[in-house]
């Protein structure tokens, strides 16, 4: 469903194919994307993104979103990305849109050896109130910090694991420490605090956020190793990213309590972040 005033109401006219994966706009360097633009990126796996929703043209912790590009730009080519420029390009794309709500992703390539930026637009999204059901997979992302392109196994584990009816994934390391979910940060609740695992993982940037307000709100998480042994002793389970917060009501078979006073709580130190302009 597309929110009124989203950029579903404006934009088209992209092909079926761009229908078919939701997206609605896409600009390359601050203009409508060519052929031979979307040639390279189609041939290339090589990039980074971010992803955030925007909800009156303004999105939750912009800076968290231009830190990881910057960073990411730095450690994978070594070159310094202009995080203004970043601004004025999701800017001119809302803007050429006229979209106030969006489901936003900004990439960074590097075509013909200089920083090149993507901007897509599709409907803006958000998480159900269902809990989701959860398969555990025998994976972990290659430099997991990093929100990089070509996770195919990542895809197929997901891709599995939805045919036989789960939402999501979480994977795992080798003697079964529980990393991260395919698209989402995990948390675990023990009855009396948040744990967060240990092992490697991308930093959401909603995760992110969630950190700098739980404090606050009573919940500062603890951060400690988590196996697929140890699942059976927590009592709820949620999954964060840019859609939301959600909990979670299975994971390989084992049922969860869906602590609603708990979920409304996380919800509540989420959304109290503050909306900026880009």
């Amino acid at each position: 469903m597309v929110n009124k005033g989203g950029v579903g109401d404006v934009a088209g006219g992209l092909g079926p194919l761009a229908a078919e994966l939701g997206v609605e706009v896409v600009e390359v360097d601050g203009r409508a994307a060519s052929a031979d633009d979307l040639l390279w990126r189609a041939m290339r796996s090589d990039g980074h993104f971010t992803a955030a929703q925007v909800r009156g043209g303004k999105v939750r912790g912009p800076g968290v979103h231009l830190e990881r590009l910057r960073a990411a730009s730095w450690e994978l080519w070594g070159d310094a990305l202009d995080t203004g420029l970043v601004r004025e390009r999701v800017r001119h794309a809302l803007a050429s849109s006229r979209a106030r709500d969006a489901a936003l992703r900004v990439y960074v390539h590097r075509p013909a050896g200089a920083l090149s930026l993507m901007v897509t637009l599709a409907a803006p999204t958000g998480v159900g109130d269902e809990p989701l059901r959860v398969r555990s997979v025998p994976y972990v992302r290659p430099f997991p910090h990093v929100k990089h392109l070509g996770g195919f196994a990542q895809t197929q584990h997901g891709r599995l694991a939805a045919r036989d009816g789960y939402d999501e994934i979480l994977l795992t390391g080798p003697d079964g420490e529980v990393a991260e979910g395919g698209v989402t940060n995990v948390l675990f609740w023990d009855g009396e605090r948040l744990v967060l695992p240990t092992a490697p993982a991308l930093a959401g940037t909603t995760l992110t956020l969630l950190e700098q307000g739980l404090p606050g709100a009573g919940l500062a998480p603890a951060r400690r190793p988590v196996r697929l042994a140890d699942l059976a002793g927590f009592r709820s389970v949620f999954l964060a990213n840019s859609r939301g917060i959600v909990a979670v009501g299975e994971i390989d078979g084992h049922a969860y309590a869906v602590d609603e006073t708990l979920l409304g709580r996380l919800r509540a130190v989420y959304e109290a972040v503050p909306w900026e302009e880009v």
